[in-house]
């Protein structure tokens, strides 16, 4: 699914240059459910952006299902992320003057898939995470565990190769946080790559493989 060739992220600030990855090399298998955890710093936020197409590396290599795309211009990019990646943030990112409906509707308007089509699709995954009675109301009117569900239906919704979720939780309170936990495992028991950024251990507990970044390298990994 998805392989990383001795990946490295130099940023130029000024005179300066600060290498936030050094040397990354990381496989991603079709069904895995992986967290990549470590301190503020430690360059996995910029891991992510590399990952879910956001930005490019300055050396090294990616492959997504087989294609190599590190050297992608822009357009390019954006469509694979349209196709390929579905993103799950901390924040939510939901627009606030849309309902639950056309908020998860939205990915496929840049798609150019007809509203009826659209709203099927859109009624469909909101009731498979348990929204199918707040389909209609804006963000204001959910709680944060109701609004995440929303942003996991606007994920899913373009049945993307992979799902990449960024402190997924982070925002919610600990049951909260259990339920959408608990959505994203039943997501990967039914065949969905799902890939977590985050610092918090019992989240990365969660996952298959834990990958461990520090100072942009990985120092180690587990398997259970």
């Amino acid at each position: 699914m998805i392989k990383l060739d001795d990946v490295t992220k130099i940023y130029q600030m000024g005179e300066i240059q600060l290498e936030v990855l050094k040397g990354i090399s990381l496989k991603v298998d079709e069904g895995e459910f992986m967290s990549i955890i470590g301190p503020s710093g430690s360059g996995k936020s910029t891991l992510m952006n590399i990952l879910g197409c956001l930005d490019v590396p300055t050396s090294g290599e990616y492959y997504l299902e087989g294609k190599e795309i590190s050297t992608y211009h822009e357009n390019a990019l954006a469509k694979i992320r349209n196709e390929k990646i579905g993103f799950i943030f901390q924040k939510f990112n939901l627009l606030s003057k849309l309902n639950a409906l056309e908020n998860v509707e939205l990915p496929m308007v840049y798609r150019g898939i007809k509203s009826k089509e659209r709203r099927r699709r859109a009624e469909e995954v909101l009731e498979i995470v348990g929204l199918e009675d707040r389909m209609h109301h804006k963000p204001t009117e959910l709680s944060g565990g109701q609004q995440q569900r929303v942003a996991i239906a606007r994920a899913l919704v373009g049945n993307p190769s992979v799902l990449l979720a960024d402190e997924p939780t982070g925002n919610l309170d600990t049951k909260s946080g259990i339920e959408i936990l608990r959505i994203i495992e039943k997501l990967n028991n039914e065949g969905k790559t799902i890939i977590i950024i985050t610092h918090d251990t019992e989240v990365a507990e969660m996952s298959r493989t834990v990958i461990t970044i520090r100072d942009g390298i990985i120092i180690d990994k587990k398997v259970r």
